[in-house]
């Protein structure tokens, strides 16, 4: 791993830059934010911005947790994953019973249960095996230099154009209305049911990864991390990504999302090339349309994802990481593309992605968060065997 000692003058500028650059545009914009959109859009843009860099540092990417469960056996990313949610159980499920803190009505991310979330789910987890990365997964990964997941992102967004256009289409499938347990058990029977689905996923896991390898891999590290520079242990970026989720839940009365706005940058782009998409049924609906009708900086989700974004690139350079290249071999450019298309598509017909179905699903007793899971982590498990046909392994 390169360190100050040892980077080329070439390398060295190049972090300057890229720490100069994106501190400048994140102090401009959370500026413009605070003045013209308040205190609250610009607060959940420092929270976007706090999430990249966790994101960066801790290496908390799904994808290759997930990867490495179906490849290796090795499951301390998705150990630090079900801590993650249990502690966000435990703070979401009260704080959703209350309804409302200082102003601001709370409400979970809760879905219907249905054939959507499963073929979607399925498609997502496939994707982020091909494509590199999950929803958060490409924002920070991308924000901290990769090109190749700027490709993955341009697809991702095309995808997800292309799934609120056959977004109608999937509303009648076959399933059951939105379930949560803390609905159907209260709030103390749905995080003990919760508690229990999380120690059961924690505990088969460990005891497959023991059972492969005979010993269990610890969630931390073994060097000595520094706050800007990392690597963070595993467990300090699952609690880290909690008090994201809850500080967005208090600002923005709904959980952590990421992927709605990918579908919002596509339907502006197309708007900007003329191709009026209003009429869409994904589109038609008021909050929808008020979205596409309205500015970037007023959406939630953008403005959290640019957020995510400079907090990777100020976190990359920081690290003395950021080297991007642009020597991307062909059949990993493919592989770019068509996971892109996947993740984006799938995402959009499964009521989101591993943020805001898994993470804020889960957090919120969602049973779909949870069939979301199990399809997705079925879909990985395949995308994982796809991966050397595209030459990623």
């Amino acid at each position: 791993m390169s360190n100050a000692a040892t980077l080329t003058p070439e390398q060295t500028r190049r972090n300057q830059l890229g720490l100069i650059v994106s501190a400048s545009i994140a102090a401009l914009l959370y500026l413009y934010l605070f003045v013209e959109m308040g205190w609250r859009q610009a607060s959940l843009f420092l929270v976007g911005l706090a999430a990249g860099v966790i994101l960066y540092h801790a290496a908390f990417g799904f994808t290759g947790a997930w990867r490495e469960v179906a490849k290796t056996g090795r499951s301390a990313g998705l150990r630090a994953q079900m801590v993650m949610l249990g502690v966000t159980v435990l703070i979401f499920t009260p704080l959703i019973s209350v309804g409302e803190i200082g102003g601001i009505a709370l409400r979970g991310s809760v879905a219907p249960v249905n054939l959507g979330v499963v073929c979607g789910a399925f498609l997502f987890g496939i994707g982020m095996q091909l494509g590199g990365g999950c929803a958060s997964g490409t924002l920070f990964t991308a924000g901290g230099g990769n090109v190749r997941m700027l490709v993955t992102l341009a697809s991702f967004i095309a995808g997800s154009v292309l799934g609120t256009f056959h977004w109608q289409s999937w509303q009648g499938v076959p399933g059951f209305e939105p379930m949560a347990l803390s609905r159907s058990f209260g709030v103390v029977g749905g995080v003990l049911i919760s508690m229990v689905l999380f120690a059961g996923v924690y505990l088969a896991a460990a005891a497959w990864e023991k059972c492969r390898h005979g010993d269990l891999l610890s969630t931390k590290i073994a060097s000595s991390p520094t706050l800007l520079r990392g690597p963070w242990p595993l467990i300090a970026g699952a609690l880290a990504l909690t008090a994201v989720n809850v500080a967005t839940l208090l600002l923005a009365g709904r959980p952590w999302g990421v992927t709605a706005a990918f579908a919002l940058w596509g339907a502006k782009i197309l708007g900007v090339v003329g191709l009026d998409i209003s009429h869409w049924a994904y589109w038609s609906r008021p909050n929808s349309l008020a979205s596409l009708n309205g500015s970037l900086f007023n959406d939630i989700t953008s403005v959290m994802n640019f957020g995510i974004m400079l907090g990777a690139l100020m976190a990359a350079s920081l690290a003395h990481k950021f080297s991007p290249s642009m020597r991307i071999p062909a059949r990993s450019l493919l592989a770019a593309v068509v996971g892109g298309l996947m993740l984006g598509y799938g995402a959009r017909i499964a009521f989101g992605c591993n943020i805001g179905a898994y993470f804020g699903g889960i957090s919120s007793t969602s049973l779909h968060g949870w069939l979301w899971f199990v399809a997705a982590f079925a879909g990985s498990s395949i995308g994982t065997r796809l991966r050397p046909w595209f030459g990623l392994d």
